[in-house]
């Protein structure tokens, strides 16, 4: 006759060691799987003089159920990601050739030799002016905008220089300040760039590659033209 075991269901499960798999992904969690077979393993070695409550059975049943649809909804987001990314990628594919408005203070001269974009007034201002700078910091022309109210204020640099003469392709600088409550203070500025191709990272991060700004994230883009 078989000895009966005075521990009870609890004092076995401390003695069944399980020890989780890697699954495809990587991860080492538990799973419905792997809590089936401790639930098994309970029941299987619970003392028969004292067999575990129907309560407890019940509560461990519930806790099966939704562990089992968490991971459902785990999958569901997933996916949901992953669709969500496959579209931001094709959206940003589709700017290629394109120009867009991003935050930046330099830039090249377009093309058409010209340098445009948007000054980020916060506030309304009496007074708002604009300077080109060169690469080596050297001023190349300036102008007023006179009196603004708050919001986005569009500018349009012709490319020339003070004295009239059209300045080469290159990289320049733009600076605006406007007099807010008796003080001068800089101003945030966008401006307008073609986009030349597009990177995605492995994360799934977007970046945009614009001409002579760099890369930029696809979050940045305030407009696209």
């Amino acid at each position: 006759m078989n000895e009966i075991n005075s521990n009870s269901a609890n004092d076995v499960l401390a003695d069944y060691r399980y020890e989780p798999k890697a699954d495809s992904s990587g991860t080492s969690e538990l799973g419905k799987n792997q809590f089936m077979e401790l639930m098994i393993a309970q029941l299987e070695n619970q003392n028969p003089l004292e067999p575990q409550d129907n309560g407890a059975f019940i509560s461990q049943l519930a806790e099966f159920s939704s562990l089992e649809e968490m991971q459902k909804l785990s999958a569901s987001v997933e996916s949901f990601a992953s669709q969500y990314q496959s579209t931001q990628a094709l959206q940003a594919s589709a700017m290629v050739g394109r120009s867009v408005l991003v935050p930046g203070t330099e830039a090249p001269l377009g093309a058409d030799g010209t340098m445009s974009g948007v000054i980020d007034l916060p506030s309304s201002t009496g007074s708002l002016n604009v300077s080109i700078l060169n690469r080596s910091g050297e001023l190349v022309n300036s102008w007023t905008m006179g009196q603004q109210v708050a919001g986005s204020v569009p500018f349009v640099w012709d490319g020339s220089n003070r004295e009239g003469e059209q300045m080469p392709s290159d990289q320049y600088t733009i600076k605006a300040e406007a007099n807010i409550g008796g003080d001068t203070k800089q101003m945030n500025t966008l401006l307008t760039s073609n986009v030349n191709s597009v990177s995605i990272a492995q994360g799934g991060e977007i970046t945009l590659n614009l001409s002579g700004m760099g890369a930029i994230p696809l979050e940045n883009v305030r407009q696209i033209n």
